[in-house]
């Protein structure tokens, strides 16, 4: 197995982080990227390289992408993973926090890209994986904004690949299901801020009961699931397109591909 230069977006917690550990342990560079530096401390102390990043901040992302090319002179692997869960009604949520879920969620995968491709470009060869979601592929009520985000970095991706193989770059893309992270809280908390009172009330009430008791039985897939994932596409010589993994990921985007809108909508609302 080569030693690889990676990269990593949104490694302060959850699926970031306990793969970054998992690719330094393997004997990867490991350069971890987050808003959050100070908690990005344990990975220092078993040889990753973190720096504070805003992936909404070009000057940020310009300096990370100099710092790694100077002190390595090169990318192997970019995964794209920062991201977060916009939930409320669309009527509820304003066009402001929209814009931010798609900076993060999309304009600042994006960003981070267009950096790291001239190297990969130069290299002849890299791979980059963009986190979408079985969310990308489906949705769920009060979700909009996210789902919206998450669709768009499917087709993203997908014209990505397409203009990148000519330089022997891959592109991969990550749709997790359920994995047991941070997500969960930031989405209740967006939900509850948003839509909790007024019109869509009853509706956000069932959702929050029905997501903690499902988070509070253990239901959601370990986040190994993900660093087995990410190791295996990075050391994959010809890796598929997309890796759907974590609990109702497969099923979920199944039943929204098989079996129609109407029918994929009455199960979705019989689990609220």
């Amino acid at each position: 197995m080569s030693k690889k230069v990676i990269l990593i977006t949104g490694a302060s917690s959850g699926m970031g982080k306990e793969t970054a550990k998992a690719l330094i342990q393997q004997g990867h560079t490991v350069y971890t990227v987050a808003r959050r530096i100070d908690q990005m401390q344990d990975l220092k102390t078993i040889g990753g390289k973190p720096i504070q990043m805003d992936v909404t901040n070009g000057n940020d992302i310009q300096n990370v992408v100099d710092t790694i090319i100077k002190q390595e002179g090169r990318i192997n692997v970019l995964w794209n993973n920062a991201g977060y869960g916009l939930y409320g009604s669309v009527e509820d949520v304003p066009v402001d926090e929209a814009r931010k879920q798609f900076e993060v969620n999309l304009f600042g995968l994006a960003a981070i890209t267009q950096k790291v491709v001239p190297h990969m470009r130069k290299a002849n060869a890299g791979t980059i994986i963009n986190t979408s979601s079985m969310g990308g592929k489906m949705y769920t009520p009060m979700g909009a904004w996210y789902h919206a985000s998450k669709h768009a970095v499917e087709g993203f991706s997908d014209c990505l690949r397409l203009e990148l193989k000519q330089f022997n770059i891959k592109v991969v893309v990550l749709e997790p299901g359920i994995i047991v992270t941070e997500f969960g809280d930031v989405m209740l908390n967006n939900l509850s801020k948003f839509s909790s009172k007024g019109a869509y009330s009853s509706l956000t009430n069932k959702l929050v009961a029905a997501t903690k008791k499902m988070y509070e039985s253990g239901q959601g897939s370990k986040t190994t699931v993900i660093s087995k994932t990410v190791t295996k596409i990075i050391n994959a010589t010809r890796p598929k397109t997309r890796y759907r993994v974590g609990l109702w990921a497969k099923p979920m985007v199944w039943m929204r591909v098989y079996l129609g809108d109407k029918l994929f909508d009455k199960i979705v609302m019989s689990q609220v």
